[in-house]
């Protein structure tokens, strides 16, 4: 069975292409979300394998969104991504208890290596 992968960011662009990156390499996209709200609602319905969280989106912080996606399962596996210079930010992602963190802009290879290592 494929993995399954919530996709979440506030720029539609960087949506899609993270889903084409992940689908093109086998992943499954069960959803995706553009508030950090969004996230945990579609992270409880869902349940997916992993999410890639961006930090910075409306609503409720891509922080915030793992510490409440933590809360409800500990064995949550989220993949952060976040532009150049959010050094700080990501050691608080990482903190609040996601596994793993991408920096912006992509490279489909880096992607698809943090992905395979946030699920062994």
């Amino acid at each position: 069975m494929n993995h399954t992968i919530l996709v979440c960011d506030d720029a539609m662009f960087m949506r899609t292409m993270i889903s084409d990156i992940l689908s093109q390499a086998g992943f499954d996209i069960v959803g995706e979300a553009a508030t950090g709200l969004q996230a945990v609602e579609k992270y409880r319905q869902l349940k997916p394998d992993l999410v890639t969280m961006d930090i910075v989106m409306p609503d409720m912080s891509g922080i915030d969104a793992v510490r409440e996606i933590i809360k409800d399962d500990p064995n949550a596996r989220v993949l952060m991504c976040s532009a150049m210079g959010q050094q700080a930010l990501v050691a608080e992602a990482i903190q609040a208890g996601a596994k793993d963190f991408l920096v912006k802009p992509f490279q489909p290879s880096r992607v698809l290596e943090a992905v395979q290592r946030v699920l062994g």
